[in-house]
């Protein structure tokens, strides 16, 4: 049998969110565009996230399907725009994921971690 590592994706999924907002605190959008460390921390952040999402889809698509109001595909989507066009960013785009989508996301994510946890519970002899 093999180890469950969803858990370990959630938690990287969770904490990336927590970091790129943290990044962007106190900054306005000039801010951020003018400040080329934070986009790039920003910008790995969004790359640890959409690496997790995928890892999630491939391995455990059942609790993708339970949890699908959580914008995997979106993450997925912007990490391989990212890793393929990495020199085309649109800075707009992450501002407003950073913005918007994932302090949604990081109150969706207590939730999916606690059925993760419940569900693999009751999975256990």
């Amino acid at each position: 049998m093999s180890v469950n590592r969803l858990p370990d994706y959630l938690e990287h999924m969770q904490q990336a969110a927590a970091d790129a907002c943290s990044f962007v605190e106190g900054l306005d959008k000039d801010d951020f565009i003018a400040d080329k460390r934070t986009q790039q921390a920003v910008i790995m952040s969004l790359i640890i996230m959409g690496e997790a999402a995928t890892k999630v889809m491939d391995g455990y698509a059942e609790f993708t399907e339970r949890h699908s109001d959580v914008p995997w595909r979106s993450m997925r989507g912007m990490r391989n725009r990212i890793a393929h066009g990495y020199f085309d960013i649109n800075l707009d785009v992450v501002w407003d994921t950073v913005q918007t989508a994932l302090p949604e996301l990081l109150q969706l994510l207590p939730n999916v971690r606690n059925d993760e946890y419940r569900h693999d519970e009751g999975m256990k002899p």
